[in-house]
């Protein structure tokens, strides 16, 4: 076979490849369109855009906020829990939550929350915090050690127990307080500030930020790649796992 028989057996072969993985990729969307229609149309909340290829081969991934979910090609199957990549090491289910996290947090305009800043920024998380719990004001009671990590702490009023509890009217006062900051702080070492009327539907927006990400409870940390931290961690150890988020 000459050079230009070939340079033809070479571009016949392209052609079936090119053919093969173009028919492969046609099946994968026909079977996605498929499956979109199945899953909206048993749950009306989800959007047939919220049904995604997955890493999983056989399986698509349904993804509504911090929600996971699978369902299998044939649109049979639904799969609720965490999967691992046991080569990596990796939780790739908790990894899309923390990239959708990451969503709803960047979408926060920067005046919705009460803010402490270092002289300069090394890292910046969102906070919800409660008036009311220890941790909560365990951690505000540290505030400067966070700040002399370099770390801006984002606050995001968060009363867990509700719009009747006590803890809410008081995030409505530190709200509506004219120093936001001064407030907040004197609140949780149970002191008074003055305060007055003002719209306060803020709280019930963090309200409903809160359930979207996920929250379990409070101090809830929201790290700068969307992971969430349930609880209290000092400042050295939030540092750290700053640091190794970002490596």
């Amino acid at each position: 076979m000459g050079m230009f028989g070939k340079r033809i057996a070479v571009l016949a072969a392209l052609v079936v490849f090119c053919n093969a993985a173009l028919a492969e990729e046609l099946a994968v969307d026909s079977k996605l369109a498929a499956v979109r229609v199945t899953i909206s149309t048993m749950f009306p909340e989800i959007k047939p855009e919220d049904v995604i290829p997955s890493p999983v081969d056989g399986w698509f991934a349904i993804n509504k906020g911090t929600i996971v979910a699978y369902v299998s090609a044939d649109g049979k199957y639904l799969l609720q829990g965490d999967i691992i990549d046991l080569q990596s090491q990796r939780n790739i289910t908790e990894d899309s939550r923390n990239v959708s996290r990451k969503k709803l947090i960047d979408a926060v305009p920067a005046e919705n929350y009460i803010t402490f800043s270092p002289e300069k920024v090394r890292h910046s998380v969102a906070v919800f915090t409660d008036i009311d719990c220890t941790y909560c004001r365990r951690l505000h009671s540290q505030i400067q050690q966070y700040l002399d990590q370099g770390i801006e702490i984002r606050y995001l009023l968060y009363p867990r127990n509700g719009p009747n509890s006590k803890a809410w009217q008081d995030a409505t006062d530190v709200w509506c307080a004219k120093d936001r900051n001064k407030a907040l702080t004197l609140a949780k070492l149970d002191q008074k500030f003055e305060t007055s009327s003002c719209d306060a539907s803020i709280i019930t927006k963090n309200y409903a930020l809160g359930g979207d990400v996920g929250l379990r409870g409070t101090p809830a940390i929201m790290l700068e790649d969307g992971t969430l931290v349930s609880g209290y961690l000092p400042a050295s150890q939030l540092a750290k796992a700053l640091d190794s988020a970002a490596d």
